[in-house]
């Protein structure tokens, strides 16, 4: 168990993505901090099956958006388990619209979770790790934040901003022994992916787009995730590393 007593937080991870990582960090030995904004239920369910595992899990309620929430965050990690030393920025959503009819509603929304929700999550929990001489800060992006998309442009102007953003937190942070990465997803079969993987015609634009010719499941995400976390990965820092079926080469 590469991770056997290590610290996880993961931002959004009561569902889809954040959910595996959080489940598969568990696997790994690590005990794990669950975030979530509303869903109370399903946020105690991943807190159970960690806990069935073996493994220590608490679930805390935080808009990754808002400073004062994400310090107590941070702390409520650092208060029940002593150290936190692995954090993953997965928290977000989207708010598709054209680029001429997208309200500054939408940008905003999107913009804050997604790169301003990082940079807090990173601020914060890089103080503790600062202090603790190591850490481990995996950022989450897309394909959408190296190819751009159609009716998305909030969403990959984020998820661009994140990838020098990790790369800013690692120069920032290698003194300290602190390694930043970024992992870019391309279609994980998650709820924010289901129009797209049951609407025949986008699934086939899709798959077209794929090299390995289907959609990414949870066991196929999380060992990256583990292995950025682990101690096996502590001579590399500010890179990209791309689980995507290939999509992102497209």
């Amino acid at each position: 168990m590469k991770l056997k007593d290590k610290i996880a937080l993961v931002t959004g991870s009561s569902r889809g993505v954040g959910r595996a990582v959080a489940l598969g960090l568990a696997k790994q030995g690590a005990n794990v901090v669950i975030n979530y904004t509303s869903n109370e239920n399903a946020a105690n369910e991943v807190v159970e099956a960690i806990q069935s595992m073996g493994g220590k899990a608490i679930a805390v309620k935080a808009d990754v958006a808002q400073k004062a929430e994400v310090e107590n965050l941070v702390n409520s990690a650092i208060d029940t388990f002593g150290r936190l030393d692995i954090l993953v920025n997965n928290a977000g959503f989207t708010r598709p619209a054209m680029m001429i009819k997208m309200t500054e509603d939408q940008w905003d929304q999107v913009v804050d979770i997604h790169l301003k929700g990082a940079f807090l999550c990173a601020q914060a929990a890089g103080l503790h790790m600062k202090e603790q001489k190591s850490g481990k800060i995996i950022n989450v992006t897309s394909v959408a934040g190296i190819v751009g998309t159609v009716g998305q442009i909030n969403y990959s102007a984020a998820k661009g901003g994140i990838i020098s953003m990790t790369k800013s937190i690692a120069r920032e942070l290698a003194r300290y022994n602190v390694c930043a990465n970024v992992i870019s997803l391309g279609i994980v079969a998650t709820d924010m992916t289901e129009k797209i993987r049951s609407d025949e015609k986008l699934k086939e634009i899709y798959m077209n787009r794929i090299l390995l010719k289907r959609f990414a499941e949870a066991d196929d995400i999380a060992p990256a995730f583990a292995f950025l976390a682990s101690d096996e990965s502590n001579y590399i820092t500010g890179q990209l590393l791309c689980v995507d079926g290939g999509y992102g080469m497209i």
